[in-house]
Formats: C-alpha cells, sequence, structure tokens
C-alpha cells in the first residue's frame, strides 16, 4: 500500500489519492470490529474531494497504462477539510460534552462515516477538523450487528445536595462503573463517597448493584436524569429522596427538565452496519439544507400545523401516526392548553405521566409558528422506555404505535385517581339500554381522560353457546376499528340439489362464492338459485365413493376446505321439524365377472346417496321406509312404469327400442300420488304390491330385509345419527326407474378454482364494516366459557356498534401473519371523505341523530412488509385543505388524490347534525346510496 506523506514530499496526483484511499478504505472494512473508530466528514467535502479525484476518469482509456505529470488536472486541489458544518457554532469541547453535532444530521446527506485509516490518510494531506470519532458498538436484538454510535446517550447529571448540573456524553455500551467514575471526576468527588441513582419520573432506581451492566442494558435512555448523590460521614445519603419512591420534600430535590430544544437525541446512525446508504428512506431528506418555506409551502401567515418530523432511520411508521394524533382537532387543542394538570402522576397502569408529557412538548412544536422540521427524538427516547418493541430503528406497524399511544395516553391524562372494583352483570333478558348504560357507567367510573372523551366508542357483543343455546351479552369499550378486507375475488361452485321429499328431479347448481367465504355463504347462495320455499332448508353432504363423507354443518367452516375435485350434494329437508335422525337410502348394484357375463361378484355402491329426515317423535316401521324411499324414488319412474303397479314384479325384457323417459316435476309428482292413492284404496297405509328390494343396517351392522313384514317396527341405533338403508337395483328394477340422475355427481369446479372480479365497482368500506359485524364463531384459541354448561364452547359472536365516539378511528387489516408467511393485501378500499353514514349500523336505536362522519386525516402504507414506507395525509380544517405529510417533507393535494390501494388508518370526525328521526333506515340508506365509489 502507498503511503503519501505531504511533509518533503511532492504533493500526489489525484488518482494516486483515489487509489490509496479506495486500498485503505478496503482493507480497514474487511477487518471492522466493535470498539473501531469511525470519523465523521462533511459531505460538501467529500463530495468535492470525489469530484476532484475522479475528474480525469473519462480521459483515462483502455490503452493508457500510466499517468505522468502532463495530465494536468482542470479542477483545484480541495482546502483544508472543514467540518463546521455539522457542529453548533457555539459549541466548545471541553471534558464532558466535547464537541456537539447538530440533531439533524443524516449520513449521506450530511455526513459520512469514514474508517480510522481512511480519516487519518486524509488528514495528513489536507489537514483542518474539527476532528468528530465514533465508536463502533454492537447492536440489534442479538447484539452481532456492528453500528456507528453517532449520538452517544447525553445525560443530565444532578449532585445533591448542592444542585450543581452537568451534562456529559457518553456511549450506552459503557458500564455503569465507568458513569460512576465519569461523575465522580466531573464533580471532583472520591468514588467512595458517590452513589449514583436513574432518576427516571423523579423516582430512584437503583444503578450501582451491578458495576460492569451496560448503560443500555439498564435500559438508560437519551437525556435521561442522573441523581449524584453524596454520602455523609455516617454512610448515609443526605438526600431525602427515598428509593423507588417520590421525595418527602421536593423543594429539596427539584431535577429541572431536560431542555428539549438543545437535547442531542441519540442513536445510531441512520445506515445498519456498515451498508452505506441502506436506508430506502435517506431519499426523503434530500432538501434538508433548503431554508424553511423553499419547499412549496406557503406560509402566508398560517399559524401552524404545517411542520415536518424528521426521519430518524425507518421512523415514518411513527411520523404518520403522530401527525395524525397532532392534527386531530381536540387533541391539537387540550395539548395547546394547560393540561399537565390532568396527569396521573401515580397511575401504576401508565408512565407516570412521562409519555403525556413528551408527547404534548412535541405537538407543542409541531403547531408553533415557523417551518423548521421537528427531530423526534426526545419522543422516541421516552417511547422506547415504555415500549421496547419500538426501540432501534427498525420498520414497525404505524397502527401497533397508534394504539400505544393512545391507551398510554389515556392512563397518564386518566381524571380516575383511585379506581374503584366495580363488576359488570350480564344481561339475563334485561333490556339493552339499560345494560349498556350500566357498563358505560362502569367504564367511566375507572376511565375518564381527554382520550375517552374523544376515541373511545361502545359496541354490544353477542355470545351464543351452540350446545345449550345460551345467549350472552355484554356492551365493551372500543378505542379503533380493525376491519376485515373482503376478497374481491370469486370461486364458482357446483353443487347437486335433491328434493328429499319426491317433488323434483336432481339439478346441478353452479353458484358464485367469495373465495375465502364460509359454507354458509354457499347455502345462501344455492337457497338463492334453487328458489329454496320458506319452510325449507339445505343440508349439505360430501359424498365419497358413493357414500356420504360427511355433512357440512357447520355454517362458518371455510369453503377454502372444500376442494375443486370434491363432489357435493344438497339435500331439501323441512326447516321447522326437530330432526334427530337421517335416513340414508344407497345405491347398489351387481358387479359381474369380467370375461363371464353370467356370474356375479357382489352389490356395489353407486350413484349418489339421497337423504331423509327423521323426526325424534317418529315411529317407524318397515312399510312406512318403504314408503319413504318410494316417495324419494318417484320423480325418476319411467312414464311407462306407471301401468305397472307392482314394480318389484313387472317384466320390463320386453320394452320397446325407444328408451323410456324419466317423469317431469309434474309427473312425479302425479306419480307420488298415485302411491298415496295406492295405499287409500287398500285401506292400509302399508302395501304388499310396491315393495323394493331394501336392506336396513341395524345397530349391529345385520341387514334386515324390509321387503317382509312391513308391519314390524324398525329400532334405530341411539348412538348414530345416520339410518343407512341399501336399495339393491336389479335390471329389472333399473328398467322402471332412469338412475342415471344420480350418477357422476359433478365436481365442485371441474376446471378448477374461477377467480374473478367479485364487482364492478372497488370494494366499499361499508362492506368492510358489514364482514366486521358479521356473526363469527370464536377461534379455538378463544373459546368461550358456558355458564350453563360449565364447559368452554366455541361460541359464536356478533358484534353490533352501540354508542359512536367523536373522532373514529378505522384500521384496515391489510397485514396477516403466520409461522410461515407474512402477506400485505393491496386492496383499494373505496372510503366516503365527507358522509360516512353509519345510522343504520348503531343497534341502539332510541339514538335518533344521524351518525354521519368526515374524514380528516389518514396514514398510508406504500411497498412490501418489510421495506414498506408511511405517509399520511391531512386536511387543515381551518385552511380547509388537503396536505401529504411525508416525514419532513409537506406538499399541498388535492383531496381527489386523497383515496388510494395504500389507505392504512383512517381518521373520521363527527358531523355534528339536527336531531333527526330515522325511520327505518331511510335516511341513512338514503346516504349510501348516493355514495357514488371513485375508481
Amino acid at each position: 500500500m502507498m503511503e503519501v506523506s505531504m511533509c518533503g514530499s511532492p504533493e500526489p496526483t489525484p488518482e494516486e489519492e483515489k487509489l490509496t484511499v479506495r486500498d485503505i478504505a478496503m482493507a480497514a472494512e474487511a477487518q471492522t470490529k466493535e470498539g473501531d473508530i469511525f470519523y465523521l466528514i462533511t459531505q460538501r467535502w467529500w463530495q468535492d474531494w470525489l469530484e476532484y479525484v475522479n475528474q480525469n476518469q473519462a480521459n483515462d482509456g483502455p490503452s493508457s497504462e500510466h499517468h505522468d505529470s502532463a495530465n494536468v488536472s482542470t479542477l483545484k486541489r480541495p482546502s483544508a477539510i472543514d467540518n463546521s458544518d455539522l457542529i453548533y457554532e457555539a459549541a466548545v469541547e471541553d471534558s464532558t460534552m466535547g464537541i456537539e453535532l447538530h440533531d439533524t444530521l443524516v449520513e449521506g446527506t450530511d455526513y459520512i462515516l469514514l474508517p480510522q485509516e481512511v480519516w487519518n490518510q486524509l488528514y495528513a494531506w489536507y489537514g483542518g477538523g474539527p476532528t468528530l470519532a465514533r465508536k463502533v458498538i454492537n447492536s440489534g436484538l442479538s447484539q452481532t450487528e456492528l453500528s456507528v454510535e453517532v449520538y452517544p446517550l447525553r445525560l443530565q447529571l444532578h449532585l445533591m445536595p448542592k444542585g450543581d448540573q452537568s451534562a456529559i456524553r457518553i456511549s450506552k455500551k459503557e458500564t455503569i462503573g465507568e458513569l460512576h467514575r465519569k461523575a465522580c471526576e466531573i464533580f471532583d468527588l472520591n468514588s467512595e463517597q458517590v452513589c449514583i441513582w436513574d432518576y427516571f419520573s423523579h423516582r430512584k432506581h437503583a444503578l450501582m448493584n451491578d458495576m460492569d451492566k451496560t448503560l443500555d442494558d439498564a435500559n438508560i435512555q437519551m437525556d435521561q436524569d442522573i441523581l449524584v448523590e453524596v454520602i455523609d460521614s455516617t454512610g448515609g445519603c443526605t438526600s431525602s429522596v427515598r428509593e423507588n419512591g417520590s421525595a418527602e420534600n421536593e423543594s429539596s430535590v427539584h431535577v429541572e427538565p431536560s431542555k428539549s430544544g438543545f437535547s442531542i437525541a441519540g442513536g445510531f446512525s441512520a445506515s445498519k452496519g456498515f451498508h452505506r446508504n441502506g436506508n430506502s428512506e435517506l431519499s426523503q431528506f434530500r432538501e434538508l439544507d433548503k431554508p424553511p418555506g423553499t419547499s412549496g409551502i406557503s406560509t402566508r401567515g398560517s399559524s401552524g400545523g404545517l411542520t415536518g418530523l424528521l426521519n430518524l432511520g425507518n421512523t415514518c411508521f411513527m411520523n404518520s401516526a403522530i401527525q395524525c394524533l397532532v392534527h386531530t382537532p381536540e387533541f391539537a387543542r387540550y395539548f395547546r392548553e394547560d393540561y399537565i394538570r390532568e396527569i396521573n402522576w401515580h397511575n401504576p397502569l401508565g408512565m407516570v405521566g412521562e409519555l403525556a408529557l413528551a408527547f404534548g412538548d412535541l405537538l407543542r412544536k409541531l403547531w408553533a409558528p415557523g417551518r423548521t422540521p421537528v427531530a423526534p427524538r426526545p419522543f422516541k427516547g421516552k417511547l422506547a422506555r415504555f415500549a421496547p418493541q419500538f426501540s432501534g430503528y427498525n420498520q414497525h406497524d404505524s397502527q401497533e404505535l397508534l394504539a400505544f399511544l393512545l391507551d398510554g395516553l389515556h392512563e397518564d391524562l386518566n381524571r380516575v385517581k383511585q379506581k374503584p372494583y366495580l363488576k359488570s352483570r350480564d344481561a339475563d333478558g334485561r333490556p339493552d339500554e339499560e345494560v349498556a348504560d350500566e357498563y358505560w357507567a362502569n367504564h367511566i367510573a375507572r376511565n375518564d381522560s381527554i382520550i375517552v372523551d374523544v376515541c373511545q366508542g361502545q359496541y354490544k357483543s353477542t355470545l351464543v353457546c351452540p350446545v345449550c343455546d345460551k345467549v350472552s351479552v355484554t356492551f365493551d369499550p372500543f378505542m379503533y376499528l380493525s376491519l376485515p378486507l373482503q376478497s374481491t375475488t370469486t370461486r364458482c361452485m357446483t353443487v347437486t340439489v335433491f328434493a328429499c321429499d319426491g317433488s323434483a328431479l336432481p339439478a346441478a347448481c353452479s353458484v358464485t362464492v367469495p373465495k375465502q367465504g364460509r359454507c354458509r355463504d354457499l347455502i345462501q347462495a344455492l337457497s338463492n338459485a334453487c328458489s329454496l320455499k320458506h319452510n325449507e332448508k339445505l343440508l349439505l353432504a360430501e359424498t365419497r365413493s358413493h357414500l356420504i363423507y360427511r355433512f357440512l354443518e357447520d355454517p362458518f367452516m371455510p369453503l377454502s376446505s372444500i376442494k375443486d375435485d370434491d363432489h357435493l350434494a344438497a339435500y331439501k329437508i323441512p326447516k321447522f321439524v326437530k330432526i334427530t335422525k337421517f335416513l340414508q337410502l344407497i345405491h347398489r348394484r351387481e358387479e359381474q365377472d369380467i370375461g363371464n357375463g353370467q356370474s356375479t361378484i357382489g352389490w356395489k355402491p353407486y350413484g349418489t346417496p339421497l337423504v331423509w329426515p327423521i323426526s325424534s317423535d317418529d315411529v317407524m316401521t318397515r312399510g312406512d321406509i318403504q314408503s319413504i324411499v318410494h316417495k324419494m324414488l318417484s320423480p325418476m319412474i319411467r312414464s311407462e312404469s306407471l301401468g305397472h303397479p307392482d314394480i318389484s314384479d313387472t317384466d320390463t325384457s320386453s320394452a320397446a327400442s325407444d328408451p323410456p323417459r324419466a317423469l317431469s316435476p309434474t309427473e312425479a309428482s302425479t306419480s307420488s300420488n298415485l302411491v298415496d292413492l295406492k295405499h287409500k284404496k287398500s285401506g292400509s297405509s302399508k302395501t304388499t304390491s310396491l315393495k323394493l328390494p331394501l336392506q336396513l343396517v341395524d345397530e349391529n351392522n345385520a341387514c334386515i330385509d324390509l321387503s317382509v313384514g312391513e308391519e314390524k317396527a324398525v329400532k334405530f341405533s341411539s348412538t348414530s345419527m345416520s339410518i343407512l338403508v341399501f336399495v339393491d337395483w336389479s335390471q329389472k328394477l333399473l328398467d322402471s326407474y332412469d338412475t342415471h340422475y344420480l350418477e357422476n355427481l359433478p365436481e365442485v369446479s371441474k376446471f378448477g378454482t374461477v377467480t374473478k372480479k367479485a364487482r364492478t365497482e372497488p370494494l366499499s368500506l361499508y362492506t368492510c364494516l358489514e364482514a366486521f359485524l358479521r356473526e363469527e364463531p370464536l377461534v379455538p384459541e378463544d373459546m368461550w366459557y358456558c355458564p350453563r354448561c360449565k364447559e368452554r364452547r366455541q361460541a359464536s359472536k356478533k358484534l353490533d356498534l352501540w354508542r359512536l365516539p367523536e373522532v373514529l378511528v378505522i384500521h384496515l387489516k391489510r397485514f396477516s401473519y403466520s409461522r410461515s408467511m407474512k402477506h400485505k393485501l393491496e386492496t383499494f378500499v373505496n372510503f366516503p371523505i365527507h358522509d360516512f353514514d353509519l345510522t343504520t349500523y348503531v343497534a341502539n336505536k332510541n339514538n335518533s341523530r344521524r351518525q354521519l362522519y368526515e374524514l380528516y386525516a389518514l396514514t398510508n402504507h406504500y411497498g412490501g412488509m418489510g421495506s414498506g414506507h408511511y405517509t399520511a395525509h391531512i386536511k387543515l380544517l381551518d385552511e380547509n385543505r388537503w396536505y401529504n405529510f411525508d416525514d419532513s417533507h409537506i406538499t399541498p393535494i388535492n383531496e381527489e388524490d386523497v383515496k388510494s390501494a395504500a389507505a392504512y388508518v383512517l381518521f373520521y370526525r363527527r358531523v355534528k347534525t339536527d336531531n333527526v328521526t330515522v325511520s327505518n333506515g331511510a335516511q341513512s340508506s338514503a346516504g349510501r346510496n348516493n355514495f357514488v365509489p371513485k375508481k
């Protein structure tokens, strides 16, 4: 490696400088380890140097073998390194703080990081400064990732009892023992005289139990207060602060809050490890060097609200959620007034007021006059302390952060200081209005804050036990609604419908259902397609090998569990009869030995079983079963067979050459009546002339011949719901019936799943809401304990909106997670901006006010699961104009640009309306019909 010195040596050529730095950098990066030193250098100077060393590159051709002095550089050699634009002008290097960097610096835009060897070489050539050294540390969950700690922890040291203060910069990887040593050095104290405490939220937390523990492991955050206590001669502490408790005399230990306006909130550089410019969001900072007001935003005397948030490295998820909350009018007004008097300092469920203070401070900065973007590092530091899942600089879910903020702010601002113990009673048949008011009063008695005032509503939850039909009704609060996105693709399914009463021939029916629908969706579609009567219902079954494999009785069973090559049958059965068993008529025919037409192998099932419901009140005889089977088969009697009532003895070997036809539905009905008439003429409900070769399988799996002893009662198994009856189709019998209707049951989908657009218009937000409110079974992991059964049951659950908040937050569930995959739905949801009418969705019909809302803010998510980007669309109500908040960049947009497939969390505010009595939903329906989705 070539080393070039400025002392006593000629200046190196640009090409020599370039090659030298390249070789040094490659060697340094190949062996980078924890504890190595990197140096910041201003991007401006670095860019000048790159242009200088690359200026002859265009003149170098393949034939160039060397560079000589004749190749004169046209660009002037850069002057000394000047890092002054990276530091505060008044910064003075001292023993505690060192040189302070601006807190808005971004790697790749304002500075780059150079290995120590590269810096040393450049400094030897050019000189200058100031020198800004930073250490490499281990980071990440596994502590195996290398990062340069550009912003070490800035801690506030408070000496007690004297009250002296000092700020210090120290790496988060330094030990508590090192912090203790530095504190003694700063205040010129003997180490045996000093105890140090984490003084978070004005409470002492022990730090000196493990002096080898790192500050990172001790969860010390940026701008943390550290109490430095001098021990008196008796070995006790002079301060009156109790450990893990509040001060007895707060005036004697009062600590000034950190000056957030100057705080250099910390963390790592925007890039992770040594992947330079690896952050996909760095491009968002390209115009940070422009003066305020040059980004296209006209200030024109506006009082505030158009201030961006700097991206600290994948913090767009936080910025978008904060901007939506900050621009919620009720919150903006509340936090700009004296909200501190409502902070609940002693709520064990809260953050002792720290989260509310940090949010309020950030909101005031964003609403202050001016356009300089705000760096939310102090807020992020508080967030990381209370919610470690949001620490670091990875991408997170904006909705999850929003849920934490709303809940955390509520607990910090809860006006209820002592929560009473209240137990809500089950409805037990009481009026819904009475039960709902009782639940809400109990909730308010324990939870009363600005968050409850603005964002909390109430829904009705109804659980029904699938075994004993026990109904449980409760009324629960909600902070936001998470709506599923219904699939916009459908599936075509073919099912054969059978009439059990013999009123019609079997018919294949093809219907279109949601691809991700449930069994009840298929049953509903079939009911409409086959014109089901009001006193009938469909029993769905899957057949395999000419037998019923299973009854599909669970209405919530996903249709995805039904394969394309399955065979389904739907049986029309009485709706209002208590059914305990199903008679299954299994068809069999003789199998003949191949090669010898005279010998037979035996009876083998074929065709599709028929089903007849049996009531618990029925006492069945063999003759009754004969009559039932005759009725089920009557639509398939060939017309020529009507003149031969004794079907079992009829010889049809001399049938006409033209094949006999089956009966039409009208003829089938006539045939059924003829059978009944024959019964009546015989003077008995049974007849020996109408005998079919039927075999009943008893509880011992023995076959009973039903063609004899028609008066004998039939005893059914008490443990099985199925009654199996075989009908053996001889050739003579097949000549009298056309059974091809029972054969070759079509597949569910012969050509596979057919997907198509379910609607010509986009998916509506109303449709998503209806899916959310639809009755669903509880997941097996969340079964309900039935108080009547005394067992855990997979009950069905139905939600209804009961009380709506002033601000309705709607989360569109675009992300799905499983053990094997993560998925994002890019479905475009057409949501109304104005006149979002929820009147008909509110179950509380005593509320006569129309429930109208308008959109004022939303977060957007662009891209995939791990590398996406969040922005916010926000309407400034004072200006009646929409803006796009993209971290630090704010641009005006048109209202029609608000809707996109990226919409993720929607913020609606109630529209003040006069009391309007809504009769049968007429008002609300009109509002919905006037909503024309935009494409």
